[in-house]
């Protein structure tokens, strides 16, 4: 009998059933971090109806899974909702938190852009809030082929501070 590899990952499509999993891990970040400006973590109705929002466009949004928890997910949406842009896509990637530096960022977000590239996405675009704090999401994006293109300075206040956004894009 062969052993598993306790350290193997699955990515695989979400789906409604992994909505529970996914509103905790973003929440947590929502809670403590600021990779996500939002300042209250939408309770599971609200996550439900991001990801209805997106398959009903036909968008991706994937799970990674470990030991059949799921670790860690990725979805891109529309960039901007004006038809010029619709070969434009925005990259999201949230781990849990035993998950960071695990070596489960890469491998998602790979998939996450091999899956854009199928649907015909010319470009993905990685909005990385607090640059300075979330050095690991500029790495992966880096080390994954995103170029910085700008960065929007003082943009959002959270935890009484002003966090900066940086923009990064990979041509496909």
């Amino acid at each position: 009998m062969t052993q598993l590899d306790r350290n193997a990952i699955y990515i695989r499509m979400a789906t409604a059933d992994d909505i529970p999993a996914i509103t905790a891990i973003y929440g947590h970040w929502v809670a403590v971090g600021t990779s996500s400006f939002e300042l209250q973590a939408p309770d599971e109705a609200e996550m439900h109806s991001r990801f209805a929002a997106l398959m009903e466009k036909g968008l991706p949004w994937l799970a990674a899974m470990r030991d059949g928890a799921l670790v860690g997910y990725a979805y891109a949406g529309l960039y901007r909702p004006r038809p010029a842009y619709r070969f434009t896509l925005e990259d999201s990637i949230y781990l849990a938190p035993d998950a960071v530096g695990t070596g489960i960022g890469r491998p998602l977000l790979t998939a996450l852009i091999d899956t854009c590239r199928d649907l015909g996405c010319r470009n993905l675009i990685g909005i990385v809030g607090d640059p300075d704090t979330n050095t690991g999401s500029v790495a992966l994006h880096r080390a994954l082929g995103f170029e910085p293109i700008g960065t929007a300075r003082q943009i959002g206040s959270k935890f009484d501070r002003w966090l900066d956004v940086l923009t990064m894009q990979k041509v496909l």
